[in-house]
């Protein structure tokens, strides 16, 4: 199958995380009940797929990739008591690249003025579209539980850049995920679990977390950093839109924009000027 349509169904199954939780919570599905029964149905579908090649559970970065998975998980699935399908996308998405962008500052890298150019516009659009008025439906406590999710998702995302076998890892990372919110029990034992929200979750764990992973994985390796990056823009774009066919959530003009404007932003930071010959 040609890499372009991987890549699309890839980003359609990030998407989909973002409008099956959505659905879920909306329906009356207590959060953390949602994220309980995701990470498990995500781990029993990563255990199947990596059965044959083995499955990591051991060691020091497995646990911290883990807690990352999971402060991401229960951020994402609060987070959306209130967001609308693609502004929670927006958030996450773009606090992802800035962490992952600091977190390369931090580490040394050096940055261009194009680079901080484009994350400096980023912030700006972020701030535009969480400032009050405007028609945008953004709880503060929500948003600011968002962006915790993506700087979980963002530190999960560059322990994952030293998994020297993706697939193995992943499958341990969600089994020791899933034991971890078991832990959690008591946090979300008897809560409210409609039956719409129990099938909304497990499609979100099973379908588009598990196999989306999977395939993420198998697409990734195939592409360059920079069009990577790039192609990510493209998960907020499709939860808007879906989010707006399927969950009557049209997002304001004011929102297109400030979500124009990060986009442009995070694009400007990703791409890599080429070098000439």
């Amino acid at each position: 199958m040609p890499l372009a349509v991987l890549t699309l169904v890839a980003l359609c199954f990030l998407a989909a995380n973002s409008l099956l939780t959505r659905a879920g919570v909306l329906d009356g599905t207590d959060p953390m009940a949602f994220a309980a029964i995701r990470v498990a149905a995500g781990a029993g579908v990563l255990a199947l797929l990596a059965m044959r090649r083995g499955i990591t559970v051991t060691g020091g970065r497995r646990w911290g990739a883990a807690v990352a998975l999971v402060v991401y998980l229960i951020g994402f699935s609060l987070a959306y008591r209130t967001l609308d399908a693609g502004l929670g996308a927006l958030l996450l998405f773009a606090t992802v690249q800035l962490g992952l962008f600091a977190l390369s500052i931090w580490r040394g890298e050096r940055s261009g003025p194009v680079r901080l150019l484009g994350m400096g516009l980023a912030l700006a659009g972020l701030v535009w579209l969480l400032l009050p008025g405007g028609g945008t439906r953004a709880d503060p406590v929500d948003a600011a539980l968002m962006v915790v999710a993506g700087l979980g998702w963002a530190a999960y995302t560059f322990a994952g850049k030293f998994e020297p076998k993706p697939l193995a890892g992943t499958a341990g990372n969600f089994l020791v995920a899933t034991a971890l919110m078991a832990l959690a029990v008591p946090l979300w034992w008897g809560a409210a679990v409609t039956p719409f929200g129990a099938v909304m979750a497990l499609a979100s764990g099973a379908i588009a977390s598990g196999l989306g992973y999977a395939l993420l994985f198998r697409v990734l390796p195939r592409m360059g950093v920079a069009t990577a990056g790039v192609a990510q823009l493209g998960v907020p774009v499709i939860a808007m839109l879906a989010g707006a066919v399927l969950l009557a959530e049209v997002p304001t003009a004011r929102a297109l924009l400030a979500a124009a404007l990060v986009l442009l932003g995070i694009a400007l930071a990703t791409l890599r000027p080429r070098r000439g010959g």
